[in-house]
């Protein structure tokens, strides 16, 4: 009964959603207030219904219901409680609720929050999320609908895809998920803009929170599923240009170009077409990667779907919404003034310089996803692109970038001194050029890319923290706590944002030194690995609550001292048969010591990939602390207050004074 209950919920929301993407549009076109004042509770009303519908799926998985037909393919009685809450999400069908669930949190949210908004653009921003949220609610219920039931419901289920089942995999959809569908509501907020005729600084400002709170979820997703990649596949990588992930990257790279973008248009009413550009280019990235991981286009470890004719109908609504937004764009963008002028060399010339490069390199990665599909669409020839073509192209483009972040902080708006800021930061290329070379005596010398590379992290956190060094040392010592404490929160956020991307260059720069050995050990055997001894002890046997697992142990001696007992292990999953493996970590500060293991002999040696990575942690800790930065800009009390009022909407003509 619940779940039939969960897919009347969803079938009237879909009629909730058609209802508010007609009448408050209507509304507008009549400047009727009336009209326009539905849209916010319809919204909140279509999230409820949403939510219920995806509750009533929760439940099915929890109970175990293998009636539906979601839950026996995707569930075992077996499995721990956390995997089966997870494996709501961890399938097609379930994934696609969860998306729509998103799309009317995002419009309920914003319904709630937004009062301060005129009500017609409220009520058509509203109105074109309701239009993307319909779009999807349809194909659930016509094309994947999670709440199908088999007639004759089986005693157990097959379980859930065995790489899925771990706690990253419970936390990294969801985030990936909200930053997705966060820039949705820029996108409608774009799209409104532009059917209203009025693309301002107080659009700018709108848009602002809401970017950046899908940019802060979004990065943090990306590192998630790149951290799991890395532990949990033993591949003993990060990132591997995985075209799902760079359906997920590209996004990011016009995100980020937006948020710096409309910073720009909020200052100086400049790059309004740009900035609208950008909304609509992000999102459509954010569709596309929808459609690559459900349209059975490729294989990959990431993809969901393999079915053609759901890949066709997501292709259909991907044709709709960009093809109709960017027909829009062209009717509208005539009409949008360049604003204010600024200088090539300044603070907005900077960001326009952030801009370039960060759309680049997000080209570049767009061609070298979809040109071998494309390829094959066309001729039937098969080509790979991989992670060469990616390096030589996407990643050059970055040295600029960071070079020029630091420089940017110091230019001050609309006319700049270049050479006044160069000299302003030179301590920091001193100081990042003194410990790199320090860095290398240590080491007895290392690749030259390499030290560039930590050189590079090091100037961008010493650049960042020159901001706040700047700014409290002006007025004497005596002044420095209450200077530092009169520093707005929007310039720590930028300083830690920054510091946190420099970071991530280091963590980058130090793969570049990891010791790697692939080798077939007996029990008792012992290999060096970065100046610790690992000893092979034997092979066991672990049986788990919905798997059984061969483990293999391992001792990690540092001299004569034992740090760490390490197990390793291969999985073989009840439900699929699936096999999988557990890697097994011995972590030094922010470095670590990583053991996978392949095919147990029939002499019980066993084939071990272990590797030594000095300060890998760095790649994830970046991003952590990017986003911290960003969730600090968005405390800013600038971006709660809202937009201004100055964008009401205009009183008819002939109207009384």
């Amino acid at each position: 009964m619940i779940v039939e209950l969960g897919h009347f919920a969803l079938v009237m929301a879909l009629v909730v959603a058609l209802f508010q993407a007609s009448v408050p549009l209507w509304g507008a076109l009549r400047q009727d207030d009336v009209l326009l004042r539905l849209a916010p509770r319809a919204a909140i009303l279509q999230f409820i219904l949403v939510a219920m519908a995806f509750s009533a799926l929760t439940w099915a998985f929890l109970t175990s219901d293998f009636s539906v037909a979601n839950v026996f393919q995707n569930s075992h009685s077996l499995k721990p409680l956390i995997y089966k809450w997870s494996g709501v999400w961890g399938n097609h069908e379930g994934s696609m609720l969860l998306w729509v669930l998103i799309l009317a949190l995002f419009g309920a949210a914003v319904a709630v929050s937004s009062g301060h908004l005129p009500e017609d653009m409220l009520g058509v921003t509203l109105a074109v999320q309701a239009m993307v949220a319909a779009a999807f609610i349809a194909f659930l219920v016509f094309a994947s609908n999670p709440f199908l039931r088999i007639l004759a419901a089986p005693f157990e289920g097959q379980g859930l895809n065995p790489v899925l089942q771990d706690p990253g995999l419970a936390i990294h959809p969801p985030l990936l998920y909200l930053g997705y569908v966060g820039f949705s509501i820029v996108f409608s907020f774009a799209a409104a803009a532009l059917i209203l005729g009025r693309v301002d600084a107080a659009f700018a400002r709108m848009v602002r929170p809401w970017t950046l709170a899908a940019w802060i979820v979004l990065t943090l997703g990306i590192a998630m599923g790149s951290y799991w990649a890395y532990y949990e596949l033993g591949w003993g990588g990060y990132w591997f240009w995985d075209p799902v992930e760079n359906a997920s990257l590209m996004p990011w790279l016009t995100g980020t170009a937006l948020l710096h973008s409309a910073i720009v248009m909020e200052k100086r009413e400049a790059l309004k077409t740009w900035t609208i550009l950008l909304a609509i280019v992000t999102f459509s990235l954010s569709l596309l990667g929808t459609f690559l991981v459900r349209s059975g286009v490729l294989t990959s470890v990431h993809a969901f779907a393999v079915d053609p004719e759901r890949g066709l109908f997501i292709l259909a609504i991907l044709i709709a919404f960009i093809g109709g937004s960017l027909f829009l764009f062209a009717m509208r963008a005539s009409a949008m003034d360049g604003g204010g002028l600024f200088a090539p060399i300044s603070r907005e010339g900077a960001l326009v310089f952030n801009n370039l490069f960060l759309s680049v390199a997000a080209l570049a990665v767009f061609i070298g996803t979809l040109y071998p599909l494309l390829l094959e669409a066309l001729t039937g020839a098969k080509i790979s692109v991989g992670a060469p073509f990616f390096n030589l192209t996407a990643v050059p483009l970055m040295i600029p970038l960071f070079i020029a972040i630091p420089i940017g902080q110091k230019l001050a708006w609309k006319r700049g001194n270049l050479a006044g800021a160069v000299q302003r930061i030179w301590w920091a290329l001193a100081l990042a050029l003194t410990l790199t070379a320090g860095v290398n005596f240590m080491i007895g010398g290392g690749p030259v890319l390499a030290l560039a590379a930590i050189a590079l992290g090091l100037y961008l956190v010493f650049g960042a923290l020159d901001e706040l060094v700047d700014r409290a040392s002006r007025g004497g010592a005596s002044m420095v706590s209450a200077r530092l404490r009169a520093i707005p929160r929007s310039v720590y956020a930028m300083v830690i944002a920054h510091a946190g991307a420099g970071i991530m260059v280091l963590g980058l720069a130090g793969t570049a030194f990891e010791q790697e050995r692939i080798v077939a050990v007996k029990p008792g055997q012992t290999i060096t690995l970065g100046g610790y001894l690992l000893t092979f002890k034997g092979i066991s046997n672990q049986p788990g609550p919905n798997y059984l697992a061969t483990a293999a142990r391992f001792e990690l001696r540092d001299g004569a001292t034992l740090v760490a007992e390490l197990v390793p292990a291969k999985r073989v999953y009840i439900g699929r048969q699936m096999p999988t493996s557990e890697t097994a970590r011995y972590r030094h500060g922010f470095s670590e010591v990583y053991l996978a293991i392949g095919e147990v002999q029939d002499d019980t040696s066993v084939d071990l990939r272990a590797y030594n990575k000095p300060f890998v942690l760095f790649i994830w800790l970046g991003p952590l602390i990017m986003g911290i930065g960003g969730m600090l800009s968005l405390s800013d009390r600038r971006l709660r207050v809202g937009a201004p009022r100055q964008a009401q909407r205009a009183k008819p003509q002939g109207a009384a004074a």
